[in-house]
C-alpha cells in the first residue's frame, strides 16, 4: 500500500488552503510546524494545547469552527486536525476523528500495530505532503529532525523507516536522511544544535530515546504559553536563519481553558468499546502512547461533540 497525495488533497481539501487559523501543540514539534504552515500556506497561529489547556486568541473564539490543529488529534466534529498518534483501538475509530489527517488512520494502523506506527514527525509528514525539500545545509535538517527525535528513530527503527519511506513514496527521502545514522551526525548534534537550543532556553527535559554510537540522551521543549514567548521567538528566528521560513506572529491570548488529563489501562476501555468509554467521560482528545495504555484530556466546556 502506497498513500497518495492527491487522495489526501481530495478528502482534507482544507490542507492546501491559504490563511487557516491554526492552533499547535505547546512544544518544539508545534512551533515548528508553525514556521512551515505560516511560510508556505500563510496559516495564522491562533492558540496552543498541550493536552491539559487551550490558550485562545480572539482570533481563535471567533473561527473556531474553522481552526486546524496541527500535531495533534482531537475529537470534535467541528475540528480538523493532523497528527500522528494511534488513536484506533484494535480497528475501533470514533467517528469524530473522520475530519482528522493521521498517517496511521489512513493507513488502517491501529493500537495492535505499534510497531509499523508512524515515525516521523507531523512536520515530515507535511513536507512529504507538499513535497518541500530542507535546504541543503547541516543546521536546517538537524532543526528538521528533531522534531519529535526524529533522528533517533531513524537509527533505531530502520525497517519501520523503510516501510514507511515505502508508504509515503514520490519524495527524496534519501536525501533527507543520509548520513543520519552516523558518528558524524550526532557529534553534530552534540556540539551544536543541543547547545544552542541550551542556550535560548529550548530544552526542557530528556526523553527516552538515546543514540547509537555517543549514547546522547535525547531533549524535549515542551513550552508554557504564559510566559515562554520570548523562546518561541527565538526558536522562529533560527528556523528564518536556517530554513528561510518566515515566522509567524505571535497571537494574542485572550482565553485559558483548563482540563484535567487521565491515563487507563486499554484493557478496561476493551471490555466498554472506545466509543461508549469516549462518551461516558466527555474527552476532548485521546492518543493511544502505549499498547496497553491511552491518555486522555476532559474539558467542561469549549466544543460541544456529536455523540
Amino acid at each position: 500500500m502506497k498513500i497518495k497525495r492527491e487522495n489526501i488533497f481530495k478528502k482534507y481539501e482544507w490542507l492546501k488552503e491559504k490563511q487557516r487559523p491554526f492552533i499547535i501543540s505547546a512544544d518544539y514539534d508545534g512551533i515548528i510546524c508553525s514556521s512551515f504552515l505560516s511560510h508556505y500556506l500563510n496559516w495564522n497561529l491562533v492558540g496552543y494545547y498541550n493536552y491539559e489547556s487551550i490558550w485562545l486568541s480572539k482570533e481563535a473564539e471567533k473561527n473556531k469552527s474553522d481552526i486546524i490543529w496541527v500535531d495533534l488529534n482531537i475529537l470534535p466534529k467541528t475540528g480538523k486536525s493532523i497528527g500522528g498518534h494511534i488513536v484506533s483501538l484494535e480497528g475501533e475509530l470514533h467517528p469524530g476523528f473522520k475530519t482528522s489527517c493521521n498517517p496511521n488512520i489512513i493507513s488502517g494502523l491501529t493500537s495492535k500495530d505499534f510497531k509499523k506506527k508512524y515515525p516521523f514527525s507531523t512536520l515530515l509528514f507535511l513536507m512529504w505532503l507538499h513535497n518541500i525539500e530542507y535546504k541543503k545545509n547541516d543546521i536546517g535538517k538537524m532543526l528538521i529532525m528533531h522534531s519529535d527525535n526524529t533522528w533517533m528513530k531513524i537509527q533505531k527503527y530502520s525497517d519501520n523507516i523503510l516501510f514507511w519511506n515505502n508508504m509515503l513514496s514520490d519524495f527524496n527521502w534519501k536525501k533527507l536522511l543520509e548520513n543520519i545514522d552516523s558518528l558524524d551526525y550526532e557529534s553534530k548534534v552534540d556540539q551544536f544544535l543541543y547547545p544552542k537550543l541550551i542556550q535560548i532556553g529550548a530544552v526542557t527535559k530528556f526523553s527516552k530515546l538515546t543514540s547509537r554510537y555517543l549514547n546522547i540522551k535525547s531533549r524535549e521543549y515542551i513550552f508554557n504559553p504564559d510566559w515562554d514567548g520570548d523562546i518561541i521567538l527565538k526558536l522562529f528566528d533560527l528556523f528564518a536563519i536556517y530554513l528561510g521560513w518566515t515566522p509567524p506572529t505571535l497571537p494574542l491570548i485572550s482565553k485559558r481553558i483548563d482540563g484535567k488529563r487521565y491515563n487507563a489501562e486499554l484493557s478496561s476501555v476493551k471490555k466498554i468499546g472506545i466509543k461508549k468509554f469516549i462518551q461516558q467521560k466527555n474527552i476532548f482528545s485521546y492518543a493511544i502512547t502505549h499498547p496497553k495504555k491511552i491518555n486522555y484530556t476532559i474539558f467542561n466546556s469549549y466544543h460541544s461533540r456529536d455523540k
